[in-house]
C-alpha cells in the first residue's frame, strides 16, 4: 500500500478561462505552485502525487522543470485528473480531444493512471440518455487510456449526474471503466464509502481518501471529519486493492503541509492497527 497526496490543496482548482469560449481548452488548473506542493507532499512523508491536467499542461513545453520537481522530491506522478460534460453531442469531439491531450501529458511524465470526473446536469433535468452518453464516453476514455498504457477510473463527484449510490449503480452498469471511490464525495451524497468499495471491489482501480463534516459543510484532513477510515481502509484491503491511496483535500485554512501531515499520521495509526505494511 503506497500513499500519495493530491496537489489541489496548494491553491485549489479553477477552470481555464479559455474554456468559456473554447471547450477543447477547458483544463482544470490550480493557482498554486507545484514546486511548493511537491516539496510539502514529500516532507509530509508521501511518495506520490496526483495533479490536474491543466497543472501538468503548464510544463508541456518545459518538461524538464516538472521532472526535476518530481525527482528532487522523490515523488511519482501517479495520476492525472481530468473531466468533461460527456452528454452534449456537439462538443464531445472537442472534449475527447482535450482528454487525449491529458493522456499524452500523463504518459509524458510517467503517470500510471487517468482519473476522470463528469457528466453534466442539465438545467432542464437529467435524462436517461444522459447516463447512456456518459457511459459510452467513459468507455471511450478507458479505451484511449489503455491504448497508451494507462488505467482509467471514474470519480463520482458532487454536482455531476453521478453523486449518490443509485446514480453510481446506473453508470457502473452502463460502463466498464474502473472505479475511483472518493470517500468524501460518496459520503456527502448519502453513500457509505466502505460499503460501496466492498460492493464494487472488482472495479476499484484507484482510491481518493477525503474526510468531510456535513454541517456546516467542509472538507477536512483525515480523522477530523465524520468518516471511519479504519473501516474504509479495511474495505480496500478486503477487495484486494494493494496500491496507491491518494489523500485529497480541496482547501485548508492553515498551511497545506500541516493538513498533509495530519492525514498521514491518521493513516499511519490505522495501518499499525490493521497490521498493514
Amino acid at each position: 500500500m503506497k500513499l500519495g497526496y493530491c496537489s489541489i490543496t496548494w491553491g485549489g482548482v479553477l477552470g481555464h478561462p479559455v474554456g468559456v469560449t473554447s471547450v477543447k481548452d477547458l483544463f482544470y488548473t490550480g493557482v498554486g505552485d507545484m514546486a511548493d506542493a511537491a516539496r510539502d507532499i514529500a516532507a509530509a512523508g508521501y511518495t506520490g502525487t496526483e495533479m490536474f491536467d491543466g497543472d501538468v499542461a503548464k510544463y508541456a513545453d518545459r518538461p524538464e522543470v516538472l521532472r526535476a520537481i518530481l525527482d528532487d522530491n522523490r515523488l511519482d506522478l501517479v495520476s492525472v485528473y481530468t473531466g468533461a460534460n460527456f452528454i452534449y453531442a456537439d462538443i464531445l469531439p472537442d472534449e475527447m480531444d482535450k482528454i487525449r491531450r491529458a493522456i499524452d501529458l500523463a504518459v509524458q511524465f510517467g503517470a500510471e493512471r487517468l482519473v476522470v470526473g463528469g457528466g453534466a446536469r442539465r438545467a432542464a433535468g437529467t435524462t436517461d440518455e444522459d447516463y447512456v452518453a456518459l457511459g459510452r464516453g467513459l468507455d471511450r476514455v478507458s479505451e484511449m487510456a489503455a491504448d497508451h498504457g494507462l488505467v482509467a477510473t471514474y470519480h463520482p463527484h458532487l454536482t455531476t449526474i453521478v453523486e449518490n449510490p443509485d446514480e453510481l449503480a446506473r453508470i457502473m452498469d452502463l460502463s466498464s471503466i474502473g472505479f475511483c471511490p472518493d470517500t468524501g464525495h460518496l459520503a456527502a451524497a448519502g453513500g457509505d464509502p466502505a460499503a460501496l468499495i466492498r460492493q464494487y471491489g472488482d472495479r476499484v482501480k484507484h482510491v481518493h481518501l477525503k474526510d468531510v463534516v456535513p454541517e456546516p459543510f467542509s472538507w477536512t484532513p483525515l480523522g477530523e471529519g465524520t468518516l471511519d477510515f479504519t473501516d474504509i481502509v479495511r474495505a480496500v484491503t478486503e477487495v484486494g486493492y494493494d496500491s496507491w491511496l491518494m489523500v485529497e483535500l480541496d482547501e485548508y485554512d492553515g498551511a497545506p503541509v500541516d493538513a498533509a501531515r495530519i492525514s498521514k499520521a491518521h493513516l499511519d495509526a490505522i495501518f499499525a492497527e490493521l497490521g498493514i505494511a
